[in-house]
């Protein structure tokens, strides 16, 4: 079987020829791996692992942003972060905003995700593995940024219109991008695969019958 055909039995609750595998790494492991592996790049890591599955991801060609002193990146919503790694958020902005502060917050426009070369580049894969597509769309995780876990969790109770308004702008960004990547690309896309600790999702076939999701 190919990795593509030992996916899709998988997902179809058929028996492959062994269970898939998807490395699902970060890029320091990966770099790790690498140097103690002595490869040559992060497609050989996957070679290596038998990773049944390939990502291909909307590109962000939005405006550059500079970071504070102290800040080692920026998510797409303006939360800073620093430390190992994806890190930990140095503010969360929007902690105390009333309601009209975040429908005025700047939220990022999807026209700064390129999803132009995204099905070519699943092409490229010859359809020998399974495809991972769609957003990231960890909003429930970019809420935690804004708000603050103890904040959000508060507000939950005491202001839900607040946290509606902050899901709702944070999932209407999401899905159009999601929308813009399958729109290009969702015959070459084998799984949907969403954040939030999380769930992968098989596309639908032409008539609508799903594949399985786990």
């Amino acid at each position: 079987m190919t990795s593509r055909e030992r996916v899709l039995a998988a997902f179809a609750h058929e028996e492959p020829d062994r269970v898939p595998r998807w490395c699902g790494a970060s890029p320091e492991f990966l770099t790790k791996a690498k140097r103690e592996l002595n490869l040559p790049d992060t497609e050989s890591v996957f070679g290596r692992f038998g990773d049944d599955f390939r990502r291909v991801f909307a590109r962000y060609t939005g405006p550059v942003f500079s970071l504070t002193p102290g800040a080692t990146s920026r998510t797409i919503f303006g939360v800073e972060r620093a430390g190992y790694g994806y890190g930990q958020p140095l503010s969360h902005p929007l902690a105390n905003a009333t309601l009209q502060q975040i429908h005025d917050y700047p939220w990022p426009d999807p026209n700064w995700q390129d999803v132009s070369q995204l099905r070519s580049e699943a092409m490229a894969w010859n359809r020998q593995y399974a495809i991972l597509g769609g957003d990231w769309s960890a909003f429930w995780h970019d809420a935690i940024d804004l708000l603050g876990m103890e904040t959000l969790y508060l507000k939950m109770y005491d202001e839900p219109e607040l946290v509606e308004a902050v899901l709702q702008h944070l999932v209407d960004f999401y899905a159009e991008v999601s929308r813009r990547i399958f729109d290009v690309a969702a015959d070459v896309i084998d799984v949907f695969f969403i954040g939030n600790d999380s769930r992968l999702h098989s596309r639908r076939d032409a008539g609508g019958k799903r594949r399985g999701d786990v």
